[in-house]
């Protein structure tokens, strides 16, 4: 899936189908899976031998890294897992956790002592994004019930800074200038961008070395069962949103009697098949009907914006905006792919819109402050970590399964979506397109299936109009994980709906992890309020 930055209501800042399916992926491609791919049995053991030292070191915490900016109330502390499974007495890493402890204190009786639960540990997803700031919700109202119960911990999956950064080139090359966003991009400017990704992919084998190959979904998994057994839980009561939910799935496949509770929040699809060559391609579908959405909202609200009562209005304006950047960027900085980014954010997340809405209608009015606020360069340490980031993204899911080695398959395939899906497909490509010149080996996804009584009874949340992890995913983890339960928003597409502003969903929520209650079925909650226009 598309790297993001996902905003949920954790406080973390943080796929329609294809008529036609794409090409099957190469032969070469194939072979690579085979060869990255062991019988698991060494793996298997190194966790568990892993898992066995961690239990017996546990976590000292402490001050967290000052490079991470965290409250001196928040405590951090280090858990040390083998690099390579198959191999647990080679070298090691450090990954970083954060918790705060349980309150104990029932915020609608201060008199009454809230019992412990343990831990609940939460991966926000990406992949490439850091979890250590999760544990900050616990100051939330929507959160005050479950941090009086449980401890809020996160942490820095395994190449993610501070835990063994990864990076693929220099954080100063990692700043773009202004760039074109064509949805109808010419031959010469396909080839460009191609060597482009292959350099990345290029400077990544270089940078990482012979550890690159280890940097994948199924070590996440193994981390997770570490950190686990540092934190001296007996089962692990998780968390996954985004891609966290495919961490989530993986492990409770391959721990199945190590899952106390699992909430999996905005589901990756976890078909083996779709991972993540078509998962890409759905999700730029998938984003095409978000971005109507939000056109339509402009266009509801064009008394503030003046940008058009219709969403085809509010489409020109924006493709005049574009026009205008590639002729002079604002700032310097803000081309058309810079406004497109910024407003591909607004498709992730409602909160967004009227800021975007506003900088947009500033721009073509005249301003580009706003604009430049919202799209322009980051600072220093900000390129640091989105580098960071796009590192360990672009490892993961390269690692993690076949992918097109021939530009011919992937220009195909996306030259057809685009025709449907303009907004985000060629954005998605360049993200993506390292993995066809991928020089590590890749692994073969795991076919995560869970049979009665295998694994105790998981929850499931979803946005029925999710563009980053669009709702047939939900539908596909509902029907392996045997037990689990489907809770929708209905007509709501925010990506990550637990702990934000629908009740409805709440409720379920803290039932669950509070009771261990679910509903007897599937069940479905209104959508959120629509956001309000900003004059």
């Amino acid at each position: 899936m598309r790297a993001a930055a996902l905003y949920s209501a954790s406080g973390s800042l943080l796929l329609a189908t294809l008529t036609a399916a794409p090409a099957e992926a190469t032969a070469e491609a194939t072979a690579e899976a085979t060869a990255g791919t062991s019988s698991g049995a060494a793996e298997a053991r190194g966790t568990a031998v892993a898992a066995q030292r961690a239990a017996a070191a546990g976590i000292s915490f402490g001050r967290c890294p000052e490079a991470e900016d965290l409250p001196g109330s928040m405590r951090c502390g280090t858990v040390t897992v083998p690099l390579d499974y198959a191999h647990p007495d080679g070298k090691r890493i450090r990954l970083t956790v954060s918790r705060v402890p349980a309150t104990r204190e029932d915020p609608d009786n201060s008199t009454r002592e809230v019992p412990g639960q343990g831990a609940l540990v939460y991966n926000p997803g990406g992949p490439g994004a850091s979890g250590l700031h999760f544990p900050l919700v616990g100051m939330v109202p929507e959160w005050k019930r479950i941090a009086a119960a449980y401890d809020l911990v996160g942490y820095a999956p395994r190449g993610v800074a501070p835990s063994a950064p990864l990076s693929c080139q220099d954080p100063a090359d990692f700043v773009e200038g202004p760039r074109p966003a064509p949805t109808q991009p010419s031959a010469a400017y396909k080839r460009r961008r191609a060597a482009e990704a292959e350099a990345y992919a290029r400077g990544c084998a270089e940078r990482a070395g012979e550890a690159l190959r280890h940097y994948h979904s199924l070590n996440n998994a193994r981390d997770l069962e570490v950190v686990r057994a540092a934190l001296g839980e007996e089962r692990l009561t998780f968390m996954g949103a985004s891609y966290g939910t495919y961490l989530g799935a993986l492990y409770a496949e391959l721990f199945p009697a190590r899952v106390r509770r699992m909430v999996f929040d905005s589901v990756v699809n976890p078909d083996p098949g779709q991972i993540w060559y078509r998962n890409n391609l759905d999700q730029s579908a998938a984003f095409e009907h978000r971005w109507s959405d939000f056109k339509a909202w402009i266009a509801a609200h064009d008394a503030v914006y003046g940008l058009g009562d219709t969403p085809k209005e509010v489409q020109h304006r924006y493709e005049e905006a574009g026009r205008r950047l590639a002729a002079e960027p604002a700032g310097g900085t803000v081309g058309p792919a810079q406004l497109q980014s910024a407003l591909l954010r607004a498709g992730y997340y409602d909160d967004y819109w009227p800021h975007r809405a506003e900088a947009l209608s500033a721009y073509l009015k005249g301003d580009p402050q706003p604009l430049i606020d919202q799209a322009g360069t980051r600072t220093e340490e900000e390129t640091a970590g989105a580098e960071n980031s796009s590192s360990v993204y672009t490892a993961v899911e390269c690692n993690d399964a076949p992918w097109p080695t021939d530009f011919a398959v992937w220009d195909r395939d996306n030259t057809r979506l685009a025709r449907r899906a303009p907004f985000e497909t060629w954005d998605n490509v360049w993200t993506n397109l390292p993995c066809a010149y991928w020089r590590a080996p890749r692994q073969r996804p795991l076919d995560v299936r869970t049979g009665p009584g295998e694994l105790p009874p998981t929850l499931i949340l979803a946005a029925e109009r999710d563009a980053a992890t669009p709702y047939g995913g939900a539908l596909e983890l509902r029907g392996r994980l045997s037990g689990s339960v489907l809770v929708t928003e209905r007509g709501a597409g925010t990506h990550g709906v637990a702990g934000g502003p629908n009740a409805c969903v709440n409720g379920h929520l803290e039932a669950y992890l509070l009771d261990g209650g679910l509903p007897a079925r599937d069940a479905s909650c209104a959508p959120r309020p629509e956001p309000e226009p900003r004059p």
